[in-house]
């Protein structure tokens, strides 16, 4: 692999579309691409509308996006601080060993202390190993005690009382 370089920066507008290719790259790998909804209008939305509820960092090597990281504040009740999450981080394969994963988990855990957050926080499948071996190389603990729990838009829904779309 050549040594080519690579830049970190703030995702802008214009990278909606190389943003929502990583994306569905991203879910290709983790054997998710069927559910994937998203457009990079909707991105483009998230990240930059009027009520932004998300940010990224774009990877980009020889002037092309090969990498991102999506991530949004939350908050520990317990801390009584802001936190990180890390919702998806992705480099494409044929980019992996150069040190833009490192790099990217860098860049957040710096901007974690910049924002003064009590916890950088993210979530990876179990059968992932390598990624797995890489986040706790970089010295993050896996916490096998919390499980994940989710409702889907139908589901809450009918919680709310609201029935269905």
């Amino acid at each position: 692999m050549t040594r080519t370089p690579f830049i970190l920066r703030p995702a802008e507008p214009r990278d909606c579309a190389d943003l929502h290719r990583l994306i569905g790259a991203l879910a290709e790998y983790e054997k998710l691409a069927h559910l994937v909804e998203s457009t990079p209008e909707a991105l483009r939305g998230a990240l930059f509308g009027p009520r932004p509820s998300c940010e990224a960092v774009m990877a980009e090597r020889g002037g092309s996006a090969v990498g991102f990281a999506l991530f949004f504040t939350t908050f520990s009740t317990f801390l009584c601080r802001p936190g990180l999450y890390l919702e998806d981080v992705f480099v494409e394969p044929e980019h992996r060993g150069a040190g833009i994963g490192k790099a990217l988990l860098r860049h957040l855990a710096a901007l974690a202390v910049e924002r003064e957050c009590g916890r950088f926080e993210w979530r990876v499948l179990d059968w992932n190993a390598p990624s797995i071996r890489f986040y706790q190389s970089l010295g993050a603990e896996v916490l096998p005690e919390w499980q994940l729990v989710r409702m889907t838009r139908p589901q809450f829904l009918a919680l709310s009382g609201q029935g269905t779309d």
